[in-house]
């Protein structure tokens, strides 16, 4: 059983037109999506396809004017906000994107601590820190006293502990030298290997598939595919959707081909296939009703045209 089941989530905004009227922006549709203890699920995407949105919803810290249907499970239970509460900060743990996460008033060393921390886990966060070249003296800083890349270590300090059971890790490696991202990329492979589920949010495909198991590929709020580490390979011929094989191809390692046009923004999508403006194989059928979600070759697509 998974212990992170997400069922058709979708996420819109509510903001004010003209006036005192309202719209509504939809900005996640349909995602569904697992994460199984002992795996690392990698959710790619360019910027503006819900991959935040995403994690936040999971963490519970959406914005007010946010509306959100569908259903979270955490270990086969609901997470509602009665859950998140209980394992929040606990079993539950997110590395976020940014680093304004830190509290601008208080030292270092009041914020690496979690709620129900002992000795082993102050130290694991330590030897971390030091992994990722910072030593003890950083626990006298102040966030405004550190690098980009330095916030960020400590953030991943923050949160990447064994006792944790599932790990949300947006965009946790931007501004490290390279080495200090495979180091955190492997502290999340040792995680998983222990029994941790990691979700782990990105644009960096090459970096993902060093530690994924599986990767969800989002394009304009949708999960448009779902397969296995392993499909990423060659010339992208096991991917199924024409998207995941065109942003496998536009790596400079791959070809460095091009893909035409934007992805639509929030609230431009149509009732069709989303991605139908920019593909090859796209029909008259494309247009005129969303795919679904579909099992092929042991993993997901949505296109009808996926073979």
């Amino acid at each position: 059983m998974a212990l992170l089941e997400i069922k058709d989530l979708s996420i819109s905004f509510q903001r004010y037109a003209k006036g005192s009227r309202r719209r509504s922006l939809a900005a996640a549709r349909n995602i569904s999506l697992s994460v199984k203890a002992g795996e690392v699920v990698a959710v790619v995407g360019s910027s503006g396809s819900g991959k935040s949105l995403l994690a936040h919803a999971v963490m519970g810290i959406l914005p007010a004017n946010a509306r959100q249907t569908g259903t979270i499970l955490y270990d086969g239970v609901v997470l509602d906000e009665q859950q998140l509460r209980q394992y929040r900060g606990k079993e539950i743990a997110m590395v976020p994107q940014s680093v304004d996460y830190l509290d601008p008033l208080l030292r270092i060393g009041k914020q690496l601590p979690a709620a129900g921390d002992g000795a082993k886990e102050r130290q694991e966060r330590i030897g971390l820190l030091e992994r990722l070249q910072l030593g003890r003296w950083i626990e006298k800083l102040y966030p405004f006293q550190l690098s980009g890349g330095m916030a960020r270590k400590v953030l991943l300090a923050t949160a990447a502990v064994e006792r944790t059971r599932l790990i949300i890790a947006d965009e946790p490696t931007p501004g490290m030298p390279d080495a200090d991202v495979r180091e955190a990329l492997s502290h999340f492979r040792r995680l998983a290997d222990a029994g941790c589920a990691v979700l782990l949010i990105t644009h960096d495909i090459t970096a993902a598939l060093r530690i994924a198991d599986r990767v969800a590929v989002l394009y304009a709020g949708e999960a448009i595919e779902v397969a296995a580490a392993d499909d990423f390979a060659d010339d992208g011929a096991r991917l199924r959707h024409p998207y995941t094989k065109a942003l496998w191809r536009a790596l400079p390692e791959n070809g460095f081909s091009p893909l035409a046009g934007v992805q639509p923004g929030s609230g431009a999508v149509s009732e069709g296939c989303s991605f139908a403006a920019r593909c090859q194989l796209a029909t008259s059928s494309c247009a005129e009703a969303r795919p679904e979600l579909r099992e092929l070759r042991g993993g997901l697509s949505r296109c009808v045209h996926a073979t």
